[in-house]
């Protein structure tokens, strides 16, 4: 279950549940608005959430026979 919480929900929660929020702010870096530059750091924490889950729970497992 916390493979899930961390691979799936974290990452949900990060796009999708907070975006209404990060559609408020007002703050822009080089011209790009917040907004855009919320939407692709969780590109790399999305990444980041799996090479975890990965890490702490998948990594010994045998990979299944074709």
């Amino acid at each position: 279950m916390l493979r899930f919480f961390i691979g799936v929900v974290i990452p949900y929660l990060g796009v999708i549940g907070l975006l209404p929020w990060a559609n408020t702010v007002s703050y822009t870096l080089l011209g790009v608005p917040f907004l855009y530059l919320w939407i692709f750091a969780w590109f790399a924490l999305t990444s980041l959430c799996l090479a975890i889950c990965w890490y702490c729970f998948d990594r010994h497992r045998t990979p299944a026979a074709p």
